[in-house]
């Protein structure tokens, strides 16, 4: 069913593309200056991306619906919402669910490899050898020896993509039994959906934090092409390379301390002030606390972006499910204070350009609370969510024939001698 709307789509798409091509590829969409080029890129225009948009006013948007407008919906919803622009249907949900279902089973390879790693392995490193294990079962890869035309590529760009996002929870699931001696894997339970029978294989029980992963896997899925663990991904697919091998190169990225590691941090400080206070502090105390480290040179872990100007919607999602289900606890309830204290703060000292916090600050106190403590498998779950942008991003690239990524390099001499 996918395929027949993708089919349908894909065409109009791609006549609207080359309408925009033909009347506007001649103009400009911005100006780079010397310090972007040593600045990361930051702020250049040099992507499209269809599947969501950032805005600095209102936050994450997705195919056209901002964030806090759809936080009822499923994963599996968004995946389809941002492989089709649409929101499905019961029928077109059901088979969704039903293909992800019948591609679930794990190859017995993968757990002979993670079984072989070393103990003290990261269950990122964990994660991503075997996501790029699962190249000797990609289609496209098959398909693309066999000849098949640049206009089938998306067609099975999307099949591996689906067995990705099929076994990907099942993978993370038995990493976390695995490295954390959890006990034997458990199999998946065909009655649940797939976020429900991710926390069902990890072991974890009870109603509300299957709704915290619902929640959890439906916000992480996606956030414009330009951060890395997309824009890694996205290049190393449009040199062909398969999901397996292109999503494993932008979790890879993902892994790093300024991308997915966030929240490890932003949980860390948050329990350092519990100690520090033995406890929830009082306003004036987080207040001062909040100072004296500022005042030492050191963030507020989880406040600012780089393209908000205001409340994360993801934040404020979270938050709006831990002061419906989070009673009586001390952590949530620093991580509340310290949205009432840290904004005005920063403002009053004047050197953050957006005072407001980010997704990573309420997200690990939420995980905490339901009693996964292990840090270190945070960016795991941020990888199962983002992986279905990053493969609805990749399917759509190859429906428009997007070609190789292949930005210029200039040298700093010649930044020198020409500008």
């Amino acid at each position: 069913m996918l395929h027949k709307i993708l089919s349908e789509k894909i065409p109009i798409w791609q006549d609207e593309i080359r309408s925009v091509i033909q009347e506007k590829g001649n103009q400009k969409v911005g100006d780079v200056i010397v310090s972007q080029l040593y600045g990361g890129m930051r702020g250049i225009k040099g992507l499209t991306c269809e599947t969501s948009a950032v805005s600095a006013d209102k936050g994450l948007i997705i195919r056209g619906y901002p964030l806090l407008d759809i936080t009822h919906i499923s994963p599996e919803e968004v995946f389809y919402l941002l492989l089709t622009g649409d929101l499905p249907n019961d029928d077109q949900l059901s088979d969704l669910q039903a293909q992800l279902r019948s591609h679930q089973n794990i190859p017995d390879y993968i757990w002979k490899i993670l079984e072989a790693m070393p103990k003290d392995s990261h269950p990122m490193t964990m994660l991503t050898v075997a996501i790029q294990s699962m190249q000797v079962d990609s289609l496209f890869a098959s398909k693309y020896d066999e000849g098949i035309p640049k206009s089938d590529y998306w067609k099975w760009t999307l099949e591996d993509g689906i067995r990705l996002v099929a076994k990907v929870t099942g993978i993370a699931a038995g990493i976390y039994r695995l490295r954390f001696n959890k006990g034997d894997r458990i199999a998946p339970d065909n009655s649940m959906d797939w976020s429900g029978n991710f926390a069902h294989m990890m072991g974890i029980e009870g109603d509300d934090f299957k709704k915290l992963m619902r929640l959890y896997l439906m916000l992480h899925c996606d956030h414009e092409g330009g951060n890395v663990s997309a824009f890694s991904g996205l290049t190393v697919a449009s040199a062909l390379s398969s999901p397996y091998l292109s999503v494993a190169a932008g979790l890879n990225g993902l892994a790093g301390p300024l991308h997915g590691l966030a929240n490890q941090e932003c949980l860390k400080f948050v329990l350092e002030v519990r100690d520090h206070f033995n406890g929830a502090p009082s306003q004036e105390e987080m207040k001062q606390f909040c100072w004296d480290r500022l005042n030492n040179g050191r963030v507020i872990p989880g406040y600012g972006h780089a393209v908000l100007r205001c409340p994360d919607p993801r934040y404020t999602a979270f938050m709006e499910f831990g002061k419906e289900h989070i009673k009586d606890d001390d952590v949530f309830s620093i991580v509340s204070t310290l949205f009432d204290v840290v904004p005005p703060v920063l403002q009053e000292q004047g050197k953050a350009k957006n005072p407001w916090p980010n997704v990573d600050a309420a997200s690990g106190s939420l995980l905490y609370y339901y009693g996964l403590t292990e840090f270190n498998y945070y960016t795991v779950l941020f990888s199962i969510s983002r992986a279905m942008g990053m493969i609805s991003q990749m399917v759509i690239n190859r429906a428009m024939g997007i070609p190789i990524t292949r930005p210029k390099s200039v040298t700093t001499e010649w930044i020198k001698s020409n500008t």
